[in-house]
């Protein structure tokens, strides 16, 4: 039986961020092929972390800086090794390459870092997200760590664009794998319709600073314009780990209601009439504008909300920009059953079109067997990531050799 082994910086929780339903899908996928599935990370598990012992998958404890992880991951041998982002790939990849060198390195993006604090300094700087600077320093150290895997997994066709076309990254090593959705059990005609619903909600998890910033704007610009039109309205906000400056922004009066934590992320969207996702900046698939369309509620969200979701497709509601338009369109699509019927029907056409699983699972095992048959012509054509390991290899092999004798001693 094949052998993986998952890398994560913490622990997948699927029930808090998009991040934990991603890397869940990919172990569902990685099970579906037949792999015997590891998951090690310096973190621990939280309260709401994902049971992996529970699903058949072994739990180990990795330090950093330590010889302990080349002696289990050259116990575990695996064919395939996943990182969770780069900052993994950066502290353990040259461990994997030296003890597993026939092991296929596998980056999971989850979106691209140095993209969301680009725009995320763009906007602090009072600029568009248009303007954003991209080449960082951080760009440079994830990019250098798309280079030394064998593939990268990208979430998103705008991410996949930018490093194909402005930092001509090879196609070969980029693989499209976008958040998927079981279209086989969806269910659009039991799907609660305009009049059984009621009132706004948003979700996000709030150490993720585009969702910090996301409430903050919607209860300072646009909340007190939606109240003023429809004073009956609610605004329910959903989240995990919500510092003071979020639930201090609880009003009871304008039906701005912090909610913490949705335990039932599906029936907290069947009951919400619509989505309000705001974004000024951020990076990959919105996985709140998935869960809202998987459970036929429209939403309204700006241009970086929608980016990567709905293609050639008509949007599952309104992409706007300035605050007034934002309130115009959640006004009229919270009271517009026409118009309401037709985002709805948009948004499971988007799924069903763009992230059916089926799209996309039979052409990501094919890929991993061209890499398991073919990896050393794989990684010749592919030189100039065999310099940036070779060089990264040396630089964090002595560094940590370094750190391990200090600790020692």
């Amino acid at each position: 039986m094949k052998k993986l082994f998952v890398i994560g910086h913490t622990f997948p929780e699927p029930s808090t961020t998009a991040a934990g339903v991603r890397m869940m899908q990919l172990i569902d996928l990685f099970r579906e092929f037949g792999y015997q599935i590891t998951f090690g990370s310096t973190a621990s598990a939280m309260e709401k972390s994902a049971s992996l012992e529970e699903m058949g998958i072994s739990v180990e404890s990795i330090q950093l800086n330590h010889p302990s992880f080349d002696a289990l991951i050259g116990e575990l041998d695996p064919q395939v090794v996943i990182f969770d982002r780069y900052i993994t790939e950066e502290q353990f990849g040259w461990r994997v390459a030296q003890t597993c060198p026939e092991a296929v390195r596998i980056l999971d993006t989850e979106d691209l870092h140095f993209l969301r604090k680009a725009r995320e300094l763009a906007i602090k700087e009072g600029l568009s997200v248009s303007e954003a600077n991209v080449y960082t320093n951080l760009a440079k150290r994830e990019i250098a760590s798309i280079l030394r895997s064998d593939l990268s997994l990208i979430i998103s066709e705008t991410e996949l664009d930018l490093l194909q076309d402005q930092f001509r990254i090879s196609s070969e090593i980029l693989f499209y794998l976008p958040l998927v959705t079981d279209i086989s059990i969806l269910q659009q005609a039991e799907s609660p319709g305009f009049e059984q619903r009621s009132h706004m909600v948003t979700i996000g998890n709030f150490q993720h600073a585009p969702n910090l910033d996301s409430v903050k704007w919607l209860a300072t610009e646009i909340w007190p314009g939606i109240h003023e039109a429809l004073p009956s309205a609610e605004l329910h906000v959903y989240g995990n780990y919500a510092p003071q400056q979020i639930t201090q922004l609880h009003d009871q009066h304008t039906g701005f209601h912090i909610k913490g934590w949705a335990q039932d992320v599906n029936k907290m969207m069947q009951n919400a009439r619509l989505c309000l996702a705001p974004l000024r900046f951020g990076a990959g698939l919105k996985g709140k504008i998935l869960d809202a369309m998987r459970n036929g509620t429209p939403v309204v969200t700006t241009a970086i909300g929608a980016e990567g979701i709905n293609g050639k497709f008509p949007f599952c509601g309104a992409v706007e920009e300035e605050p007034g338009q934002l309130i115009e369109a959640a006004i009229r699509l919270f009271s517009n059953e026409n118009s309401w019927n037709m985002a709805r029907d948009q948004g499971f056409n988007i799924l069903r079109n763009r992230f059916d699983l089926r799209l996309f699972s039979e052409t990501f095992k094919r890929k991993l067997e061209v890499l398991n048959n073919d990896l050393h012509s794989h990684r010749n054509r592919n030189f100039v990531g065999q310099v940036l390991h070779q060089q990264n290899l040396q630089a964090s092999k002595y560094m940590s050799k370094w750190i391990e004798l200090k600790n020692r001693f």
